[in-house]
């Protein structure tokens, strides 16, 4: 489920403006980058959840580890960033309905979504949406797991078609004559983009930069841009105190790996494969598109192949897969909201107590407040407001980086507190056994873990401070650009502040961290023997050894 949560705007949208920005080799490498980083964020988190299960640990583990007013503030981020995530996805999923593609040779188009207004596919996406967020959570995970399958089987069909594409004889109604092979990774093109275009907010261009400059300013760019396809990957904490599955603690341990794995592997495959098929200077993927679906390089990938016919099948896979995002992110924001009132975080006690009522196990007031913020995807159906939708959701991508380099930081923060419990704690042994991270029954761990989250922390905070550099090299300085890339650092300052107003006053003396270090409720394996390691219980080949290794593919392959 965490994986396939963003496969729509993010990379099957998405990645053309990355080959376009970077070349197609500075593609492949910010997503490796970034895919790095997500996967240091997830195993962050992954471990504090394996050993405790909790609801909304991205807030609830600093507010444990950090400060109980950095959990506060990440919470809040956390709730909002995700709302209006999900009302990006509805606008997507509206605009990838008005499908049309014209480059003069081929023309596709959907009449259907031509002629009927964005507000009516935002508005029934919507109740789609809200519908079923409001099944139990049994059903709703099996309709996920479901959804997700599907993407996963088409992300893995995608990354063999264009590799197919790019090496077979051209069909023909081809747009090329020649296998492509590496044609455009060569001389004229090449592995990094050499220019940088500054555009204004129409996306009208003003200048090129060229050279070094203009390479790093493209690749630099793209970095956020790849971080847009990989937020929702930590779903896989956010679900755990849903999870029947986590009475087993190695599903925590095989679901983290798992993503760490596909994510940095898919995720690149797709991008490579795709730069082969489709130029970095194709009009389309810099902007010229008639519609959102013309920007895709898959969709581009097979017209010019001289399969149109797929392209629609193709832009259908973007609607329900932008459909299922917008599904996925408001189930986290609710939950985030629930866990908020549940924590007295909410406001006056009357919309607390509301917000905390579940029905069938879903928090459905929780559910209806997320919905009532996904309402500013109306701002998104034409024109000016699209672009300041769209910068919400830029500053949505921002407030994310906050919240993994905090993530990050509260690692370090929990292991510090492991260490100081196993040492100087007056615990009984068989608890201090627990906090042990040599002892075999440690839920989930990963070597020089906290080498890991120093990465994660340190890359989050460079991104963080640096990603509004293209404001700066706009002319005039583009101030709303420049807003909409750094509001999220004084607004979780604020949020800080005002939980200390409201609870300390003016004494700014008691301002102080007040984290709990809450080690209590932690959970261990049932056996020595863990799921996900190769061991054979035989010598030389064996049927036993045959059924251990294809049992042993399976776990990690399911």
């Amino acid at each position: 489920v965490p994986f396939t949560d963003r496969l729509a705007t993010g990379l099957f949208l998405g990645s053309g403006r990355s080959i376009a920005g970077a070349g197609p080799g500075g593609a492949v490498v910010c997503y490796l980058l970034m895919g790095t980083v997500i996967s240091a964020v997830i195993s962050c988190l992954g471990e504090m959840t394996a050993l405790m299960p909790v609801n909304a640990p991205v807030m609830e583990f600093p507010r444990r580890f950090l400060s109980r007013g950095v959990g506060f503030a990440v919470g809040w981020m956390y709730w909002f960033a995700y709302a209006v995530l999900a009302a990006d996805e509805l606008v997507a999923v509206s605009n990838t309905v008005k499908f049309r593609y014209d480059d003069g040779t081929t023309f596709l188009n959907w009449k259907i979504g031509e002629n009927v207004d964005n507000a009516v596919w935002i508005t029934v996406f919507l109740a789609l949406v809200i519908i079923i967020n409001m099944f139990p959570v049994r059903v709703f995970g099996e309709l996920e797991y479901v959804f997700g399958c599907f993407k996963l089987i088409f992300i893995c069909m995608l990354i063999v078609l264009m590799l197919v594409l790019s090496t077979m004889q051209p069909r023909a109604g081809a747009y090329y004559t020649e296998p492509l092979g590496t044609k455009y990774w060569n001389s004229p093109y090449s592995f990094f983009n050499p220019a940088y275009i500054v555009k204004d907010e129409n996306l009208n261009s003003e200048r090129v930069i060229s050279g070094s400059v203009g390479t790093l300013l493209g690749v630099w760019s793209t970095f956020t841009n790849v971080l847009f396809s990989y937020i929702g990957m930590d779903i896989v904490a956010a679900t755990a105190a849903e999870s029947r599955s986590l009475a087993d603690v190695e599903s925590m341990k095989m679901a983290a790996r798992k993503i760490n794995l596909r994510i940095i592997t898919l995720y690149a495959l797709a991008v490579l494969t795709a730069s082969f098929v489709v130029p970095m200077d194709h009009p389309f993927i810099n902007g010229e598109g008639q519609s959102v679906g013309s920007h895709s390089v898959f969709i581009i990938a097979v017209v010019e192949a001289g399969i149109p016919s797929l392209a629609h099948f193709f832009n259908a896979v973007f609607v329900f897969s932008s459909f299922t995002c917008a599904i996925n992110s408001m189930y986290i924001g609710s939950r985030v909201l629930h866990t908020l009132a549940l924590r007295g975080q909410t406001g006056p006690e009357f919309i607390t107590r509301r917000l905390r009522q579940c029905r069938s196990g879903v928090p459905v007031r929780a559910v209806m407040a997320t919905a009532g913020i996904m309402l500013v995807g109306y701002m998104g159906r034409s024109g000016s407001p699209s672009a300041r939708l769209s910068e919400l959701a830029n500053n949505c991508t921002v407030s994310c980086l906050v919240v993994y380099a905090t993530i990050c930081a509260t690692y370090l923060a929990f292991f510090k507190t492991l260490e100081e419990a196993k040492l100087y704690g007056n615990t009984s042994e068989l608890q201090a056994a627990s906090y042990d991270r040599d002892n075999q029954l440690y839920p989930y761990k990963s070597h020089g873990q906290w080498l890991k989250a120093c990465y994660g922390m340190v890359a989050c905070i460079i991104l963080l401070f640096f990603n509004g550099v293209s404001a700066f090299v706009e002319n005039p300085f583009n101030t709303r650009r420049f807003i909409s890339a750094y509001i999220s650092l004084p607004v979780f300052v604020l949020l800080l502040v005002g939980y200390n107003l409201r609870k300390h006053g003016l004494r700014i003396s008691d301002w102080g961290p007040d984290k709990s270090g809450d080690l209590s409720n932690t959970v261990q394996a049932s056996s020595p023997k863990r799921k996900g390691r190769l061991e054979f219980p035989d010598d030389g080949f064996s049927k036993e050894n045959w059924r251990t290794f294809l049992s042993w593919l399976w776990e990690w392959v399911k």
